[in-house]
């Protein structure tokens, strides 16, 4: 198999066939469901482990916004965070003493207690790598699931796509967008995508569960928007007609996307939220975000299984598309399928 996350129906085929013995795991590994919930009396436990592989600076950083992500999603607070980094072989010591930084300050930034891991220098690779494992706590009414969605719910998202994407490109491919005619200044602001508007939805996902009644949130990571639709979609077992004219993608992504033929609809999204609410708390939803100064966008509505995954567009509906793999993993793969 090519790099890039499992297909989903492996995937989900593997995952089927864990069994859960423990009567606490109130959800255990599904697909598309962003961390694990453990009974602990008057709250849940909020478990999440994900790793960074394809940015090579700032990992350290990465790794604490990812997990946080996925426990926001859940109505979750974090907590605690255990991060494993693992450097090639030649790395100095100052180098090390970076990602250290990186960890310490974004886990202040987002309250959040370093409490261990795991470093070490190893053969076989050929730059650093980074795993986190994040623990938070959620009140057991705070709840909300991907699996969540209902028929009629619409699907708002905020800032755009796809704003880590874009930020990686044109941190690793600099050289390959100028050379393809991609201006300077559009590639320093996409840079800056990591902070501005940033890939954390810590901030989205507390003011949406605060503004109105939430059905289902998601963080579209690999596999970009339509990878996050079709895991919100499958995890419900719901259909989905989306608006391609109405998904927000951001001009610098378009630029960079052009420039290097690849589609946003598939293209890495964490920083963008994906959220299913009953229509009538819509307008609420959107202005509350907007009042904080997160744009926010309904793309489209969650229909009935039966309906299937639907995409809008000026020539009429069509199938929702698939990406073999995240448009990213495909760029740094110099694979030209897709």
């Amino acid at each position: 198999m090519k790099a890039g996350k499992l297909p989903v129906e492996l995937l989900t085929d593997l995952l089927d066939g864990i069994k859960i013995n423990d009567p606490r795991v109130v959800l255990g590994p599904k697909t598309g469901e962003d961390a694990a919930l453990i009974d602990f009396g008057d709250r849940y436990l909020v478990a999440k482990t994900d790793p960074i592989t394809f940015a090579t600076d700032l990992i350290g950083w990465y790794v604490v916004q990812i997990n946080a992500n996925d426990l926001a999603v859940m109505g979750a607070t974090p907590r605690w965070l255990m991060a494993t980094a693992m450097m090639p072989e030649g790395t100095e010591a100052e180098q090390v003493r970076e990602v250290f930084s990186q960890l310490t300050s974004a886990c202040k930034e987002l309250g959040i207690t370093l409490i261990g891991g795991h470093t070490e220098i190893t053969y076989g690779i050929d730059r650093p790598l980074a795993v986190g494992a994040m623990l938070g706590e959620v009140d057991k009414d705070r709840v909300v699931l991907t699996s969540g969605a209902r028929p009629g719910d619409s699907i708002v998202i905020t800032k755009g796509i796809a704003v880590e994407g874009t930020a990686i490109l044109a941190r690793e491919a600099s050289n390959e967008l100028a050379a393809n005619g991609v201006a300077a200044d559009v590639i320093d602001r996409a840079a800056e995508f990591l902070f501005s508007p940033g890939i954390s939805v810590v901030r989205d996902a507390s003011i949406a569960v605060d503004a109105v009644s939430v059905h289902a949130m998601h963080d579209p990571t690999e596999g970009g928007l339509v990878g996050g639709l079709l895991e919100m979609a499958l995890g419900a077992g719901v259909g989905l007609e989306i608006d391609r004219d109405r998904i927000p993608v951001l001009p610098e992504t378009k630029s960079i996307c052009d420039a290097l033929g690849l589609d946003p609809l598939g293209l890495i999204a964490s920083g963008s939220l994906l959220a299913a609410v009953a229509r009538e708390d819509v307008a609420t939803l959107i202005s509350t975000l907007g009042d904080s100064g997160i744009p926010a966008f309904e793309i489209g509505r969650i229909a009935d299984g039966s309906h299937g995954l639907r995409m809008l567009t000026g020539h009429g509906e069509a199938a929702l598309p698939r990406f073999e793999r995240d448009e990213l993993a495909r760029f740094f793969g110099n694979d030209d399928s897709s």
